[in-house]
């Protein structure tokens, strides 16, 4: 999509009102699913899919099972979104928020982590990399965590390629 395909009205005096009116609509048209804008795979988001293998995990390291999350599944799912709008692998939105901003703009409260992938994988491909890196393992093998979120998303002109994002919180 070329930058002037949306063209903003233009105002002689923009106020600042009218600037977060416009970034707020822009960002909600964005989300409401516009066919050039990624879409979330069939079947929705892949938190109860991955529940039995993150129980796995845990169980493994003596460590409470993590319970899904929809709250936590729908801020991943918007990160996955992002990700695959701008094609890159991001711990920031494309408006520039970073990973705490969204955590609390999403009403998520204390303890949080975030771990990112993409390829061409399904969720058991997903976990089974993060496992095996230092960092990513860390933030699932964390105590003070009990609820996650796991979701993907794929932009139309590359479908196969998937943009994951998992949300661990306590």
């Amino acid at each position: 999509m070329s930058r002037s395909a949306f063209s903003a009205p233009r105002l002689p005096c923009p106020t600042r009102r009218n600037l977060i009116t416009g970034a707020g609509a822009l960002a909600l048209a964005g989300l409401a699913g516009c066919g050039s804008l990624p879409r979330q795979g069939a079947g929705g988001g892949a938190t109860a899919s991955a529940s039995r293998s993150m129980a796995e995990i845990r169980k493994a390291q003596g460590l409470s099972m993590l319970s899904a999350d929809r709250q936590l599944e729908q801020a991943a799912l918007q990160q996955a979104h992002y990700m695959a709008a701008s094609g890159k692998m991001n711990h920031t939105t494309g408006i520039g928020k970073s990973f705490t901003a969204r955590v609390k703009g999403n009403g998520i409260g204390g303890a949080a982590a975030e771990n990112i992938a993409e390829g061409r994988m399904d969720a058991a491909r997903a976990i089974d990399m993060w496992m095996n890196s230092p960092p990513h393992r860390r933030n699932m093998l964390d105590a003070r965590f009990n609820r996650f979120g796991l979701a993907w998303a794929s932009h139309p002109d590359r479908p196969e390629w998937r943009y994951w994002a998992m949300i661990l919180a306590s």
